[in-house]
């Protein structure tokens, strides 16, 4: 049933295209630990309360966490669809401000190695909702898996998140390093998260871009610095986010001017413009993903 769905190429494309422009980002990091579901989920969180419609896909197929986080109950989810059990509309659960999110499967293993058939299925399932988009904001899971990459090469924007971690710095590069050499995905915008200061975040940049400016034809923008802010730990233990429960904190305020900066960043005019993107650039056969060494 699943599989038949698949590849009914053409009705799914046409049904998409119909759909107006939606920005779609990809928040990932090279690995875990780094606050990329925090980021994703403020980002998603502070533009919905502008008035845009948003949607949050949890990405993160093996452990996902996104409804926790904010303190929702999901009935079903991602192996639910994929299983034939259900429509995509069926497992959307509705956050504040009218924000949409789509639960992924937590501690099924199955979820976590997908098929590239499987892959396209599932974003093929978006041609199905009833719901124009402003912005879909996709939150991967940590590391350079298969269905990060996906993810990452089929969004118009991919933001990685890194910290001031010396690991954080070497997987982030590895990641970039993958998606432009294997995908060609030549733009990433960089946040620097649980920073101490503004000149830590920069100086953070700073030792990313030296390395990918001398190996890698890539183009790396920082597009916010997250500042350390004990009010994020807080809110996690309410089950809220940061922007809802303590809108005036350092944290907060700088992530709001991330999501009010991400909402100019350009929809490209492009078949790329659109959500079936995600089912052309996945459905193309990918390279095997492989360990990369930091630099050349």
């Amino acid at each position: 049933m699943i599989e038949s769905r698949m590849y009914d190429q053409a009705s799914g494309l046409r049904r998409m295209t119909q759909l107006t422009s939606t920005k779609v980002i990809t928040v990932t990091g090279g690995k875990g630990g780094v606050g990329k579901t925090n980021v994703t989920l403020n980002m998603a969180m502070s533009m919905a309360r502008q008035g845009k419609r948003v949607m949050v896909l949890d990405a993160d197929l093996g452990l996902a966490n996104v409804d926790v986080m904010l303190g929702l109950r999901a009935g079903r989810n991602l192996s639910h669809v994929l299983a034939g059990i259900c429509e995509l509309e069926d497992i959307i659960i509705e956050g504040p401000y009218g924000l949409k999110i789509i639960p992924a499967a937590s501690g099924t293993q199955n979820m976590a190695e997908l098929t590239p058939a499987q892959h396209a299925g599932l974003i093929r399932a978006f041609g199905n909702l009833q719901d124009d988009l402003d912005f879909l904001l996709v939150d991967t899971a940590a590391g350079i898996s298969d269905m990060v990459l996906s993810f990452a090469r089929a969004a118009q924007d991919v933001l990685v998140v890194v910290c001031d971690e010396p690991t954080s710095i070497t997987d982030a590069y590895a990641l970039i390093k993958i998606l432009s050499r294997e995908y060609d995905v030549q733009r990433f915008k960089i946040v620097a998260n649980m920073v101490r200061s503004y000149r830590e975040g920069r100086e953070l940049f700073t030792k990313l871009t030296r390395v990918t400016e001398r190996f890698l034809d890539a183009n790396l923008e920082l597009v916010a610095c997250i500042p350390l802010d004990d009010s994020v730990r807080q809110a996690v233990k309410r089950q809220k986010i940061v922007v809802e429960a303590f809108p005036r904190s350092p944290a907060a305020l700088a992530l709001n001017s991330l999501s009010t900066k991400a909402m100019t960043w350009p929809i490209p005019h492009n078949p790329g413009g659109h959500l079936e993107f995600f089912v052309e650039r996945l459905l193309v056969k990918r390279p095997q993903a492989m360990e990369v060494p930091y630099g050349e």
